[in-house]
């Protein structure tokens, strides 16, 4: 069994992406799901009511008390004998340290500038005149480096150093916003979500974050414009399928984005997220065709289409390989399959390939381009996958 303690003497720190720093450590134990005997939120000796996080449901006991003296000695009035994981109100922490450090056998402790987390066994360790947890445990315990840490983030496909921040100011938070909203994109990505769309998912993840709007709405908003866009395209209404492909696409990065700087990421949100990544594609391939030929389903351009959606398949299936034996993506084997994941033939690649086609009077030409690049991509998966199978093995799924 162990114990959280939480240095709130200061407050519950600023608010980032819409949660105080006090919120955003309970909101990361419930999400790393982590089970601590008992969390204590330790106020020192002010005089202030319980803070409002304290008096919301959790998944683990919770205690706000107030104790004078210095973090040793606030430390070792609420220690009994157990592991302490101690935190500061006043620090962002990344979140994959809690469970990191839960899970050593021995004192550790990780900093950076003056933010600090610590796994505590004894606080007789502890610097004894100390008046704040960076102070207290820098040199008393031994350091986490960052060659010891795990950094890999198999859903991001990149390998990401911990990280923490005190916040002490409203330019601090600024910064710091910047750094997650950054942090929490994938490591091997398309041209558009990389370079294009960032700007409006910035401008969208802030004041949705601020106003607590769940990310499965923005998931729900994301299906309706994709499943619209198929009768539209089929139609012959480009102009308003793309304004909904569009919307789609960008909305696509905007629910991740916020479901991972809030913690409020969940099974039904992962799968209905992914789900329509997956399925999607090909129903809008079909659609572009199905419109251009007027409704002509053997015509030579919608058999085409037929031709991309059992390509995509396949290429799909030739995928799921490597994740399969080596426990991440394909993309993430070395520099030149994350540069390839740039530009292969996907829904971000193909939606403004054919957007520009259409508009220069193309169209069933750049659909036709489209099911060559596509399957140039299928060829280049199987390819690289069977040379890796047979003669270049992987690192580890937790390495660099």
């Amino acid at each position: 069994m162990f114990i959280v303690w939480i240095d709130a003497a200061r407050g519950a720190g600023e608010r980032v992406f819409g949660l105080t720093l006090l919120e955003r450590h309970l909101k990361a134990l419930k999400h790393r799901k982590l089970q601590p005997g008992e969390v204590i939120i330790d106020l020192g000796e002010s005089a202030a009511d319980d803070p409002p996080e304290a008096k919301r449901k959790w998944p683990f006991p919770l205690r706000v008390v107030r104790h004078g003296g210095t973090i040793a000695q606030r430390i070792a009035r609420v220690a009994g004998g157990a592991r302490i994981l101690a935190l500061d109100a006043q620090t962002l922490v990344d979140a994959r340290l809690y469970d990191f450090l839960v899970q050593q056998r021995h004192d550790l402790v990780a900093e950076d500038g003056d933010a600090a987390i610590a796994w505590i066994g004894d606080p007789i360790l502890l610097d004894a005149n100390a008046a704040d947890l960076r102070s207290a445990v820098s040199g008393s315990l031994p350091r986490l480096t960052q060659a010891e840490f795990p950094g890999f983030i198999r859903n991001l496909r990149r390998t990401l150093p911990f990280y923490l921040f005190r916040i002490g100011s409203v330019e601090d938070r600024a910064k710091v916003e910047r750094f997650l909203f950054w942090s929490n994109y994938k490591g091997s990505t398309d041209f558009f979500t990389k370079y294009v769309y960032p700007p409006l998912v910035w401008v969208m993840v802030r004041p949705l974050a601020h106003a607590h709007v769940h990310p499965n709405w923005v998931t729900i908003i994301s299906i309706i414009l994709t499943f619209a866009a198929v009768p539209l395209f089929g139609g012959g209404y480009f102009l308003a399928g793309f304004l909904c492909a569009y919307g789609m696409s960008v909305l696509d990065s905007v629910d991740g984005k916020l479901a991972r700087l809030t913690f409020t990421d969940s099974k039904i949100g992962n799968v209905l997220d992914h789900g329509l990544d997956l399925v999607h594609p090909p129903f809008w391939y079909c659609a572009w065709a199905y419109g251009l030929s007027q409704g002509d389903v053997w015509s030579p351009v919608f058999l085409a289409s037929l031709v991309m959606l059992l390509l995509y398949m396949v290429d799909r299936l030739i995928l799921k390989i490597y994740p399969t034996r080596f426990g991440r993506g394909l993309h993430t084997h070395g520099p030149m399959d994350g540069f390839v994941r740039t530009f292969i033939s996907r829904r971000n690649i193909n939606l403004p390939l054919f957007t520009v086609g259409y508009i220069a009077g193309f169209g069933i030409e750049t659909i036709y381009l489209i099911v060559a690049w596509q399957a140039a991509t299928c060829l280049y998966h199987g390819a690289r996958t069977a040379w890796i199978l047979a003669y270049d093995r992987p690192a580890p799924a937790g390495s660099a």
